[in-house]
C-alpha cells in the first residue's frame, strides 16, 4: 500500500508546485505575473526534486505513467503493480490541480483569457501539428529517462544525489524543447489536471481541449519505451 499512496501523495505535490507556479506567473493580480518562461521552468524542476526526495524510498518516486510502464516493460517493476500506480499518480495529480485552483481562485475570476487558464492545467502547442507534437513529448520523455537510467552509470553516486540529476534533466529539457509543446512529458501532469479544468467551475473557462488529449498520452509512453529499449541494448 506504500508506494501507491507514495504516487498519490507525491504527484499531488508534484502538481500543486508545477501548476502553482504557472498560475503563479500567468494569472491576473499574482504577486510574481510576468515572472517568466524562466522561473517556470526552474520551479517545475523543483517540483520533481520535493516529492523524489521524500517518496523515492517509497516508490521510487515514479509520479509518471510513461515511466512506470517502461520500467515495467523492462522488468524492474512487475506488472501488477502497474494499475494501482498510474491510478494514483492520475488521481494524485487531478487533485494537486483541484488544490491550484482553490488557492488561486481570485485570480483565477480576475483573468479574462480562457487560454490562459487552461495553461495553469495543461500543456499546449506553439504550433499545432499532432505527428510532429507527439515526436517532441517522445523526444522530451526518451531523453528524461534515457538519462535516469544513465544515472546508474555514475560511479559512487550518493544517496539523493540522483534526485538532482533528475532536477536538472527536467530544467533541461524544459529550456530546450518546452517551447514547442509545454514539454508534458507525463500523461498525468496533463490529462489529471485537463479532466479538473473540466470539471471545476471556472469562471469563463473555455474548452479543455480534448482533442489535444492524445499528444501528452501517447508521446511519453512510446519515447519512455524507446528509452528503455536502447538502454537496454547498450553493452554498458
Amino acid at each position: 500500500m506504500l508506494p501507491y499512496i507514495a504516487e498519490f501523495l507525491g504527484t499531488m505535490m508534484l502538481i500543486l508546485l508545477g501548476d502553482g507556479v504557472v498560475a503563479n506567473v500567468t494569472l491576473n493580480k499574482s504577486g510574481m505575473k510576468g515572472a517568466g518562461s524562466i522561473q517556470i521552468t526552474f520551479a517545475w524542476g523543483l517540483a520533481v526534486l520535493v516529492p523524489a526526495f521524500i517518496f523515492g524510498a517509497a516508490s521510487g518516486a515514479h509520479f509518471n505513467p510513461a515511466l512506470t510502464i517502461a520500467l515495467a516493460a523492462e522488468g524492474s517493476l512487475s506488472w501488477g503493480m502497474v494499475p494501482g500506480y498510474i491510478i494514483a499518480q492520475f488521481a494524485g495529480a487531478f487533485v494537486g490541480a483541484c488544490l491550484v485552483y482553490i488557492l488561486f481562485k481570485g485570480q483565477f475570476d480576475a483573468t479574462e483569457d480562457p487560454g490562459t487558464k487552461l495553461g495553469v492545467f495543461s500543456t499546449g502547442p506553439s504550433i499545432p501539428n499532432t505527428g510532429l507534437n507527439i515526436l517532441s513529448e517522445a523526444v522530451g520523455t526518451f531523453v528524461l529517462v534515457f538519462a535516469i537510467k544513465g544515472t546508474s552509470n555514475v560511479p559512487g553516486l550518493a544517496t539523493g544525489v540522483d534526485k538532482l540529476f533528475v532536477f536538472g534533466i527536467i530544467v533541461s529539457i524544459g529550456m530546450s524543447l518546452g517551447g514547442l509543446t509545454g514539454y508534458a512529458i507525463n500523461p498525468a501532469r496533463d490529462l489529471g489536471p485537463r479532466l479538473a479544468h473540466t470539471l471545476l467551475p471556472i469562471k469563463g473557462k473555455g474548452s479543455s481541449n480534448w482533442g489535444y488529449g492524445i499528444v501528452p498520452l501517447v508521446g511519453p509512453i512510446l519515447g519512455a519505451l524507446a528509452a528503455v529499449a536502447l538502454y537496454n541494448v547498450i553493452p554498458w
